[in-house]
């Protein structure tokens, strides 16, 4: 039993601990609105403290007028207490309208950070998490975190020093009465201290829930066209249905942890009302206090103990906002699992050779995606990695620009680990255009200008001629400065891609891989935005991914990737020479198709 106590005095100490680093730890958020945060905290002060002047002003009162029953009554009493509460709510709402401004500047503070923070994850990262995890732990929590805390930091303020006034208005109106009256405040804190360990697991599982519920909003808006075409509509909603009873569990879960305390304290302190109101009349009998010291005290013990009461509310909310401070400077500490190598180096634009040594890569531990890949590839070559879905083609040039890490073996540029490089030079010498391009909320400018932000308007219609945007951009009433709506779901498969090929362009990296550009697209769009492809290949070093094989048989050597492994490698003459060969049968399988459907 006493090594248990050791034990639970050990952890919560440990926890006090961990409370005061969190303060620490968001000072820099504090730092630069100290002042009015301090001047929020002073003004909670007088807020607390005038709670004792309507109870210390009844007693003069009392005596005067309900007792003596003096004609020349104290009328300034009343007048008194109307001017000082009058004063009590202007500095409420100055402590509150201080409160919101600091805790929304230190929320906008931690978002950006936690912001910036998750654009260092690798792709790694999103591929384990859902979107509606990503929104709550970047975002909802930094609310949770600031607007719990400051909220509630001001109303325990404003209570300390109004406990702190009306203490003393209980030991002025009588020591005896406020000895009592002490004691069971005392008492009625005592379960405080078990709340912790009781909500823990239920938080864990609360944020889960709540993010679960953001991810479904999302799903619904993304996934509108899909919900919409394959009639699941009825499967959406018993989807939600059972994501918000789960929520509502955990809802009642936690009332049922917490919510006992409020109760608990009620009956502590009525106790407490009911000790003072039987003694205090012993005293007023024996003549020890006046009536006015009576009705001064009860009234000043019945403000100390009114919020006593709800006090559970608040530690409830207090618990949420610790919980999220701690979650928030978890992620602000993680250390992305790609990163910079100490004295990595500046990658030079120019280079002559890339070679991928003994690569083997996993997703998953012991499930290997590539085994032993070696390819060299000399500057300015055209490489085409083609073979059956799931092969491991998008995975080897997903591995040149470090979207992930080779688990061993390595790729070299010129003889240098790429893992030698900056991220940000490595992957400012490589263009990406993949079959399903990102294009952002804005105007085709604005998209295309992602490529080079400082381009000029020389650039851009450069770039724009280029890529066969040219026509389509000259029929459209705005322009470049068209807007192309959310993932630019305005523009059509071709347009997007269109876009993204003059954004490669103005980036002008001299390594560009093409990840399947033109699969996606119908023989009208693909022969258009083959052509801009054509250009954008122009003088670089080109990794293509290819569905369709007759869009790289002019490629310098065609790689066959066959469950992780390369099967065969070669120029299309070279490798349509291979009787039974891989890339000869693959050939033949499509043009067959493409006779039969002739």
């Amino acid at each position: 039993m006493i090594k248990n106590k050791f034990i639970a005095d050990k952890i919560n100490k440990i926890l006090q601990l961990r409370f005061v680093v969190n303060y620490r730890r968001m000072w820099p958020y504090v730092k630069p609105v100290w002042f009015r945060a301090l001047c929020s905290m002073l003004i909670c002060i007088p807020i607390g403290s005038l709670d004792a002047i309507i109870a210390l002003a009844l007693k003069p009162y009392m005596d005067l007028v309900m007792v003596e029953k003096s004609i020349s009554s104290p009328w300034y009493i009343p007048l008194g207490i109307v001017a000082f509460t009058s004063i009590q709510g202007g500095l409420k709402y100055l402590s509150s309208y201080l409160s919101t401004w600091v805790g929304g500047r230190i929320t906008n503070g931690l978002k950006f950070d936690l912001f910036k923070k998750l654009l260092t994850f690798p792709t790694s990262f999103y591929d384990t998490r859902n979107s509606g995890d990503v929104v709550f732990q970047f975002n909802n929590q930094a609310d949770i975190a600031c607007t719990g805390l400051l909220d509630n930091l001001s109303v325990f303020t404003q209570r300390i020093f109004s406990s702190i006034s009306l203490v003393c208005v209980l030991f002025y109106n009588s020591w005896q009465l406020a000895l009592i009256a002490v004691l069971i405040l005392a008492c009625a804190f005592a379960p405080v201290s078990a709340l912790q360990k009781r909500i823990k697991s239920v938080l864990d599982k609360t944020v889960v829930a709540d993010a679960a519920i953001i991810t479904a909003y999302n799903e619904a808006f993304a996934g509108n066209k899909t919900i919409t075409s394959y009639n699941l509509s009825k499967h959406e909603e018993n989807k939600f249905f059972w994501i918000l009873k789960n929520v509502f569990k955990l809802r009642i879960k936690m009332v049922q942890k917490t919510q006992w305390l409020s109760p608990l304290m009620h009956v502590i302190v009525s106790i407490g009302i009911a000790a003072a109101i039987g003694y205090g009349s012993h005293l007023i009998m024996s003549g020890t206090i006046t009536s006015g010291n009576f009705v001064s005290f009860i009234t000043a013990l019945i403000l100390l103990y009114t919020p006593v009461k709800n006090i559970g509310n608040n530690l409830n909310a207090v618990q949420f906002s610790f919980f999220s401070i701690e979650r928030i400077f978890e992620l602000l500490d993680s250390v992305p699992a790609i990163r910079d190598r100490e004295n990595a180096k500046v990658m030079p634009r120019e280079h002559s050779r890339i070679q991928f040594i003994d690569v083997n890569f996993e997703y998953v531990e012991n499930v290997p995606v590539l085994k032993n890949v070696n390819l060299d590839i000399r500057k300015g070559e055209t490489f085409a990695l083609v073979g059956n879905s799931g092969g491991g083609k998008t995975t080897i040039v997903n591995l040149l620009p470090r979207f992930y890490d080779v688990k061993s073996g390595a790729i070299m540029i010129d003889g240098v680990d790429i893992r030698d490089f900056t991220l940000e030079s490595l992957r400012q010498n490589i263009a990406v255009v993949f079959q399903d391009n990102f294009l952002f909320s804005g105007t085709i400018r604005d998209n295309i200008l992602l490529g080079n932000e400082s381009a000029t308007d020389e650039d851009i219609n450069k770039a724009i001629k280029m890529a066969y945007l040219d026509d389509f951009i000259a029929s459209l009433k705005d322009g470049l400065n068209t807007q192309i709506g959310e993932r630019g779901i305005l523009l059509s498969g071709g347009q997007k891609q269109r876009v993204a090929i003059a954004r490669a362009f103005l980036k002008n990296a001299p390594i560009l891989i093409l990840d399947e550009a033109t699969s996606a697209l119908d023989n009208k769009a693909e022969a258009i935005v083959q052509k801009a492809i054509d250009n954008l290949m122009q003088d670089k070093t080109v990794f293509v991914i290819a569905h369709r094989l007759s869009t790289v048989q002019n490629a310098d050597k065609i790689v066959v990737i066959n469950q992780g492994e390369i099967a065969e490698i070669g120029s299309h003459e070279e490798l349509i020479k291979i009787e039974k060969g891989q890339y000869r049968t693959l050939y033949e399988m499509q043009f067959k198709k493409q006779e039969v459907s002739i």
